[in-house]
């Protein structure tokens, strides 16, 4: 999966989850940083946004890994940077699978 459709696919779960829970979303963007630009995103939320990304997109996504958040600069990433991330990890698993095969 490209970074466009991965983009697409999480701007889709984020304002259905946004619409879900009752809570008002701003236009997403690529620049939108979920955990500071939503209403109540928050821990809470990560985990169940981050299964029905993997679900939707197909990944393996494992469950200490927190798509929101840069792990070096603990600062929020954008919708283009979580893109850019779930891709390169998904790129990573494909080339594991690949050498073990």
């Amino acid at each position: 999966m490209d970074s466009a459709a991965l983009k697409e696919t999480l701007i889709a779960v984020l304002g259905q989850i946004q619409a879900d829970s009752g809570l008002e979303c701003p236009p997403l963007t690529g620049a939108t940083k979920p955990i500071e630009n939503l209403p109540k995103f928050d821990s809470k939320v990560w985990p169940v946004a981050t299964t029905i990304i993997a679900t939707e997109t197909g990944a393996t996504i494992p469950n200490d890994v927190n798509i929101f958040v840069d792990e070096t600069t603990k600062l929020p990433r954008s919708i283009d940077e979580i893109a850019a991330f779930v891709c390169e990890l998904l790129k990573k698993q494909s080339e594991k699978e690949a050498a073990a095969a």
